[in-house]
């Protein structure tokens, strides 16, 4: 007994502490953790709804509150006007101030930008709340509210983490791009980018976006993601609405055309008809395959959260890779039938069909735009239907894949390692970041999505959260990346 109260007594001594017990930059993040969640409730407490015009100004005020948060800790801010929004014909807004901002400028020294972003999204307490969505409220270690996760929360712990750092040696130059528009498009970022390629980003190395979430509860690095093709396909029949009554049975329905285009998209098991649309998907390697073995992800929950009852796929790797990895084709919705509740016998004379293709490195929107286009105009020439047929392409966002071998991909795992003492999940995004591809391609720099939110957080949704854990263990994270990329 005396031996084993030796070895407890050991092990719990200060040389044989985790980094994280034993490290001073941890201890004071973990000091100041009471008034890090106070800050997080002083920024909830802000309607920055940028999709709300009533709202606008409590977005430029997010923003102001912010460049005075970074002014504070010693940072040097930029704020850049981007003039009216045109948000209804005659009726114009102002769009909210972009931060461009910056701690130290040492040419010794790489330099890291982050993007976040500081606008919300709608949210009403009627909506299904169980609190008032701007009221910061702790619950079993979680504090709700809208931008919790996305993206304030994600944004107040990088903030606190270069001031932590700060309080010893700021081993690196750090760079903050910060927007208020990102939740309706982010409405002249682009403009920005371009326009300041040769000033604030020339001497940039690194771009880090800090609004994603992990895949479970172990922290995950994001190196890749899904493009979107979105297309209309648009069949118009008679000059007006017919009535069934009279003409059905006597004319080619537009509807029907309609339905059997949508319907020769995809077979039953989700494998895209269209030829040639696999031709330009990367082969899986080994080594790729490796990533998914480790990877914490259960289909059972995904099953009890989504409410499916059974996926297209039965193994955790084929369906995260058909989720992230290959190509896939989604229906949307009709526009232009019949949708609202009881009966109408009316036949459409035209409708509106709308679906997208997630597409996947090497695919280019030109090519699947092309590709769609002659496989559904053979297609509806099949039927020999006398009805106008015309297919669009509306959104041709491309995917983005990053070397994982990039200095600051290292930094990140290390960073992982010596915070959470585990490997980080190395995942992909089956949505579409329109932001990453367009940092890469016009700055040409290497790009890494390194968030902190959990899985289930709700961003978008009601009940908006981020765990107390993944908030301040997060600022740990990001205060970690900074200083293992100044020894990559």
């Amino acid at each position: 007994m005396l031996f084993i109260l030796c070895i407890v007594s050991l092990l719990l001594s200060p040389a044989f502490l985790s980094p994280v017990q034993n490290d001073p930059l941890f201890k004071h993040i973990d000091d100041h953790s009471h008034e890090y969640i106070q800050r997080l409730k002083e920024w909830v407490a802000i309607e920055s709804d940028s999709s709300d015009p009533s709202k606008r100004d409590q977005v430029e005020h997010m923003m102001q509150v912010t460049k005075d948060y970074i002014l504070k800790i010693g940072g040097k801010v930029e704020m850049v006007e981007l003039g009216d929004q045109e948000y209804s014909p005659g009726v114009k807004i102002p769009l909210p101030s972009v931060i461009l901002a910056e701690f130290g400028n040492d040419k010794t020294k790489p330099t890291v930008c982050f993007y976040g972003h500081m606008d919300v999204q709608p949210a009403k307490k009627d909506d299904g709340w169980e609190t008032d969505p701007y009221v910061l409220t702790e619950k079993d270690s979680k504090l709700f509210g809208r931008g919790t996760s996305d993206d304030k929360g994600q944004v107040l712990a990088l903030l606190h983490a270069v001031e932590s750092v700060m309080k010893f040696d700021l081993p690196v130059n750090v760079k903050l791009f910060i927007e208020g528009m990102e939740e309706v498009g982010s409405n002249g970022l682009e403009k920005i980018v371009e326009e300041k390629k040769d000033t604030f980003f020339s001497n940039v190395d690194y771009i880090v976006v800090t609004d994603t979430p992990w895949l479970s509860t172990k922290p995950g690095i994001t190196y890749g993601a899904r493009g979107n093709c979105y297309f209309f396909i648009e069949v118009e029949g008679a000059r007006r609405d017919l009535h069934s009554g009279g003409f059905g049975g006597t004319v080619y329905e537009a509807m029907s055309d309609l339905v059997y285009l949508l319907g020769v998209l995809a077979d039953v098991n989700g494998k895209i008809l269209i030829p040639g649309i696999y031709d330009d998907v990367l082969p899986v390697t080994e080594q790729e395959k490796e990533l998914y073995k480790d990877l914490i992800f259960d289909l059972k929950d995904m099953q009890r959260d989504s409410g499916v009852s059974k996926f297209l796929h039965s193994t955790k790797g084929d369906l995260l890779m058909h989720r992230w990895r290959f190509p896939s084709v989604s229906i949307h919705g009709i526009e232009g039938a019949f949708s609202g509740s009881g009966t109408k016998t009316v036949i459409p004379a035209k409708v509106i069909g709308k679906f997208s293709i997630r597409q996947v490195p090497k695919m280019k929107p030109s090519v699947v735009e092309k590709q769609v286009s002659n496989y559904l105009e053979s297609k509806f020439a099949e039927r020999k239907s006398p009805n106008k047929m015309k297919v669009t392409m509306v959104i041709g966002a491309q995917p983005w894949l990053a070397n994982m071998s990039d200095p600051q991909y290292l930094a990140a795992r290390n960073a992982v390692r010596r915070v959470f003492n585990v490997e980080a999940d190395m995942i992909r995004a089956g949505g579409t970041i329109p932001i990453a591809k367009n940092f890469e391609d016009v700055l040409g720099k290497s790009v890494m999505l390194l968030g902190i939110g959990g899985p289930d957080d709700a961003p978008h949704g009601q009940n908006e959260k981020i765990s107390m854990y993944n908030y301040i263990e997060g600022t740990k994270l990001y205060a970690s990346f900074l200083q293992e990329l100044a020894s990559i």
